[in-house]
């Protein structure tokens, strides 16, 4: 799959690797209304995937990341038996009006806003994580810098071409009467599957 670099983790610092700056992550994304669930396995991630898609009815997923993980690969097989999953950048695109939910990857999380980055250079991938009622998002739970200047000084350092931002919880409005409004201009909701490696 096309991404502006395809070794992010490899342009942090040592300091954003050691998880410390998880707890304002964690507290500024749910205060956004993203839903966090942290998991220790993908096997768990599995689990939290499926609960989630059989309660909200959903029958279409996307799923992006797996060329380049075999464990998160073999999680999007084993959705299969339950789900109509389209994991061909051909098969998304054609069925993006359809998708119930997109599972996509982020590179790291930035503490001050909550937010995660994503590489979304592959059409695929945007499609994935924009179009979809929900995105779910993969995230290495250690993996998260202070606040935006330190994600700025990543993407200086990696960012050449191509289309990479940040996601802060679910789509929301307010133009209409000053009226919070979430999933206008793409997901209702937003999941962050943290991975406690």
């Amino acid at each position: 799959m096309k991404k502006v670099c395809h070794n992010w983790e490899g342009f942090l610092d040592p300091q954003f690797t050691t998880g410390k700056y998880w707890p304002e992550f964690e507290s500024n994304a749910t205060a956004v209304t993203a839903e966090i669930e942290v998991v220790k396995s993908y096997e768990e991630a599995l689990e939290v995937i499926k609960k989630t898609a059989k309660e909200a009815g959903f029958k279409n997923v996307a799923v992006i990341g797996g060329d380049d993980n075999s464990e998160l690969k073999e999680i999007y097989d084993k959705l299969e038996s339950d789900f109509t999953v389209f994991k061909d950048k051909f098969d998304i695109a054609k069925h993006a009006n359809d998708l119930d939910l997109g599972i996509t990857v982020a590179e790291f999380g930035v503490g001050e806003t909550g937010s995660v980055c994503v590489d979304n250079y592959a059409y695929e991938a945007r499609i994935a994580s924009m179009l979809p009622t929900m995105n779910i998002v993969f995230l290495k739970k250690n993996l998260i810098v202070k606040d935006m200047q330190d994600a700025f000084n990543i993407f200086d350092k990696v960012f050449d071409k191509g289309y990479a931002g940040f996601v802060t919880g679910p789509s929301r409005t307010s133009d209409i009467e000053r009226v919070l409004t979430l999933g206008v201009h793409g997901p209702k909701r937003f999941m962050v599957i943290a991975m406690d490696n």
